[in-house]
């Protein structure tokens, strides 16, 4: 039994309705809940739409379409893939879609077009999409109360890279249980370890029997769940607010379910999600984006993980490539580059001390992370942090095969005025270090004039392939992609001395 059966069994549970009926799960429900096939929406960083949809394709075998509101992808999955989907890289937030109304007719005036909302709460399919928000609540749950456990008992195991021996037994006890989990939660990740799971959550569950009925007959106890809606709208044809959708049906929604309305403490987020004449109603899976993952030390300008995600497969790394964020301020890129592409070296420098100090804190971060979740001390990470001058690299020439940074704006740090001296010289420093012919540099500002600009005087080193629009914090920037020509690369020096000689 993997985690998806045992949550399905929760679904006894389900209690909906004003009658708080229960749903009879039997062992032949087990299959089909597992092959019930559900969609999924995500929110993904405006731009890497597509980005985000190639990410689906090629780890979930799942077809995907990009919506007309930009920032959203939509999938189908089966319920056994739905922890995958909570590793997909590029994703900010997850939803199940209850249903989709690509023209949806909205009428004429406003009383109308709030009574078909509240009309509409009682008609939709609510039944398989609450199954997932079930399940998916049980997974999570899981993952909070695995994650407690090993912090507090990683204190004991793990102490600068030295397994402490307190209470040995009771540490392995522990140890057992934690890979227990963990292979749990492969299971999703490697269906070849399918076989060694079930005979590890079999004996799991032989000996935790009793455990399990009690923790079973709290769960059947009826429970009032809380809610809110959450409306998010874009159009100008509308004669409603988004509030007023909300309220609306979020009445409506209450009256059916005899649910308790609740803006902050909430169980279940209902969404419903309008561009123009496309109304789109979901359940949330996610409480707080998925880009908060590896950062744990921000500083002012920090990059979102699912933006650094896009922006490295933007230049498809190969494995052993040496990958170089020359300014990476709290290390954003490249560590996500060390979690995602593990086979290829990651270089995160920064002229300013304090952003190379955070870069390194969350460095450890990451690997006191990877060492809990193995259980021993690590290997360590294909990573590392420097403090250099991003116009005198200490690299040697040729030496770097991708070039992936973030550059400065001139808002936060630094000045527009700088940054058309700064430009040309980072330009000229990275086809310096960058492989002639192979080397790929992606790019990131939201000076797009001045890069222009800069970019213009360097094509004989830079040639640009592709540029891709993106909201950050929202700014409209982009994201240029450039190759390295063949043209070896002539210090400016030397340039001089040439011209001197020629006349």
């Amino acid at each position: 039994m993997c985690d998806i059966e045992e949550a399905t069994n929760q679904l006894l549970d389900v209690n909906l309705h004003e009658n708080q009926r229960s749903v009879q799960v039997t062992e032949s429900d087990l299959t089909s809940e597992s092959e019930l096939l559900v969609t999924i929406g995500a929110t993904v960083p405006t731009g890497f739409e597509q980005t985000a949809a190639d990410e689906v394709r090629e780890k979930l075998g799942s077809p995907c379409k990009i919506s007309r509101d930009r920032g959203k992808i939509y999938f189908v999955i089966s319920l056994e893939s739905l922890a995958q989907v909570h590793g997909l890289r590029s994703v900010d937030n997850l939803f199940v879609v209850v249903q989709e109304f690509q023209d949806y007719q909205f009428k004429k005036t406003k009383e109308e077009v709030l009574k078909d909302f509240e009309d509409l709460a009682g008609k939709l399919p609510w039944s398989n999409p609450l199954k997932v928000w079930k399940i998916n609540d049980s997974i999570k749950k899981k993952k909070a109360k695995r994650k407690k456990i090993n912090q507090n008992s990683s204190k004991g195991k793990i102490n600068n890279g030295q397994e402490v021996k307190i209470d040995q037994r009771n540490d392995k006890k522990d140890f057992t249980s934690h890979a227990l989990d963990y292979h749990i939660l492969d299971y999703y990740e490697n269906p070849a370890i399918k076989e060694e799971v079930s005979t590890l959550v079999g004996d799991d569950l032989a000996s935790c029997k009793d455990e399990t009925d009690e923790s079973s007959k709290e769960e059947i106890e009826p429970q009032v769940l809380k809610f809110r809606v959450t409306c998010n709208r874009a159009g100008e044809k509308h004669c409603f607010t988004s509030n007023e959708a909300a309220r609306d049906f979020g009445g409506a929604v209450q009256d059916y379910f005899k649910w308790k309305a609740d803006m902050t403490n909430f169980d279940v987020e209902v969404l419903l999600n309008i561009h123009d004449n496309e109304v789109i109603v979901g359940i949330a899976l996610t409480e707080e984006s998925l880009h908060r993952r590896n950062i744990t030390h921000f500083g002012p300008t920090t990059l979102r993980s699912t933006l650094a995600y896009g922006m490295l497969r933007l230049c498809d790394p190969l494995p052993y490539d040496i990958i170089v964020d020359p300014m990476c301020g709290t290390g954003a890129i490249p560590i996500e580059g060390a979690t995602e592409w593990s086979d290829c070296f990651h270089i995160a420098g920064d002229n300013n001390p304090l952003a190379v100090n955070r870069a390194a804190n969350n460095i450890a971060s990451l690997l006191t992370k990877s060492q809990i979740k193995e259980g021993k001390p690590s290997w360590g990470l294909p990573i590392d942090a420097v403090q250099w001058d991003i116009c005198n690299l200490p690299l040697r020439t040729g030496s770097v095969d991708i070039i992936v940074t973030d550059l400065p704006f001139g808002k936060r740090i630094g000045s527009k005025k700088r940054n058309w001296n700064l430009y040309p010289a980072c330009l000229r420093e990275m086809s310096r270090v960058c492989t002639p012919t192979t080397g790929r540099a992606v790019l990131l500002t939201q000076d797009t004039k001045c890069f222009t600009k800069a970019l213009s005087g360097m094509r004989h080193v830079w040639r640009k392939v592709d540029t891709v629009w993106v909201n950050v914090g929202g700014l409209r920037a982009a994201v240029y992609v450039l190759l390295r020509t063949p043209e070896a690369f002539v210090h400016p020096s030397e340039q001089d001395g040439e011209r001197g000689t020629l006349w």
